[in-house]
């Protein structure tokens, strides 16, 4: 399978000479390990491999972590490293000993987890990389900058990149990021993301919350999926399948920890007293939504209902892994009041407050940014806006709001 060039190469590379431990952590089939072996192998690194998912490797590292680390010998990459906790601990010991930089790569699909074992053994002595499916730039082998609002960084990505029209955009989203689909590897859809939830469900979801109902939890990924780019309602969710809140509030927590959700929270302030404080709903890989809520072709998906909420949780995905791939914090918020002025994503960066409106139309306008103004009243600044679009040039609606192109991202 070809392999797949990957934004945060030269980060891991940078980070490796740096830390003793590297944590590479993301949702399954990601290309954690691909990435690291890449990388590895690119620079010229002499370093051994092996993975938990073996089950006599795992038995070893779990009971007898001492001599794990003595048959695998550091410089070692340890694949699906949250199969054996117990690790750790002797990491940290061979850390405190004097490991040089570089001796421990890992990979995990339980984020949250692992970081909260690496804070406990290896604070201060690990670095945490996020790792997430491809972005749209990265299937075109052009991959973006964190995003903002740069004005010549948008004219010099046009000419990098191929325009798509909205229905272009649609295929992509209903293919999803995941790099085997990517690299051609599978061509049937419905067989590859079935294929993907029996396995997710058996190997991460089991280990977080015991033996529970692989076809409730479906169904449950299913009400999940039908509301992404909407305001959280965990009491809607958990009605849909017939569990109680408290049970839907314990799994949506397991799709957030294993990266198969994420959350905008809303931007407020003392000045800002008015705004909702619930959080909207993403999923990181839009072809796992089409899956779960059954559009079966992009024309569909594209003239259905679900439509603005694609599209809407595509660009901020995009949006999302562009900080995630540069090492930093995405920070992104969304703006609701009580009087239902609405701003879709506020970036937060240099101190300043920025506006995105996203919009499936290809022809924007300036009524679609009238509720910028609601931020004047933060005590941050309000800087250059933009709508992000189904348009296929960069432009600007005025001086302070520019026409990003999706396809751009």
């Amino acid at each position: 399978m070809e392999y797949i060039p990957r934004a945060l190469e030269t980060l891991v590379d940078v980070t490796a000479k740096e830390y003793s431990v590297l944590l590479v952590t993301g949702p399954r089939q990601v290309g954690k390990s691909t990435l690291l072996e890449h990388v590895i192998e690119q620079t010229g690194r002499s370093v051994n491999s092996v993975t938990l998912d073996d089950m006599t490797e795992r038995a070893l590292a779990s009971s007898d972590p001492a001599m794990f680390l003595q048959i695998h010998e550091p410089p070692v990459l340890i694949d699906e490293v949250q199969y054996a906790p117990e690790l750790f601990s002797q990491i940290k010991m061979l850390v405190d000993q004097g490991a040089p930089a570089g001796s421990f790569w890992l990979t995990g699909s339980q984020q949250f987890r692992l970081m909260e074992l690496a804070g406990e053994s290896l604070a201060g002595r690990v670095a945490i990389l996020p790792l997430s499916s491809l972005t749209q730039g990265e299937t075109e082998r052009c991959p973006a900058a964190p995003f903002s609002l740069d004005l010549s960084y948008w004219k010099y990505r046009q000419r990098q990149v191929s325009s798509k029209g909205v229905l272009e955009l649609f295929e992509a989203m209903r293919q999803g990021a995941m790099p085997a689909v990517d690299a051609g590897r599978y061509s049937n859809l419905d067989i590859f993301y079935g294929s993907y939830l029996q396995t997710y469900i058996e190997r991460d979801v089991r280990r977080l919350l015991g033996n529970i109902d692989a076809l409730q939890f479906v169904d449950f990924m299913r009400a999940v999926a039908a509301r992404c780019s909407q305001m959280l309602n965990v009491a809607s969710i958990a009605g849909d399948v017939g569990i109680r809140p408290d049970k839907a509030k314990a799994w949506l927590a397991v799709l957030e920890k294993s990266g198969i959700i994420f959350y905008l929270h809303p931007y407020s302030n003392n000045q800002l007293k008015r705004t909702v404080k619930a959080p909207k709903l993403y999923c990181h890989d839009c072809g796992l939504v089409a899956y779960l809520t059954k559009w079966m072709s992009a024309a569909t998906m594209e003239a259905g209902a679900m439509a603005g909420a694609f599209f809407e949780n595509y660009v901020i995905s995009e949006i999302w892994k562009s900080f995630l791939n540069a090492g930093m914090d995405a920070p992104l918020y969304y703006y609701r009041d009580h009087d239902g002025r609405e701003i879709d994503l506020v970036v937060e960066a240099d101190g300043v407050l920025h506006p995105v409106e996203i919009k499936k139309t290809a022809s924007p306008n300036r009524s679609m940014v009238r509720n910028f103004i609601a931020l004047d009243r933060a005590t941050l600044p309000r800087g250059r806006g933009a709508v992000v679009c189904a348009s296929e040039k960069f432009t600007a609606l005025d001086s302070e709001t520019l026409v990003i192109p999706a396809c751009l991202l």
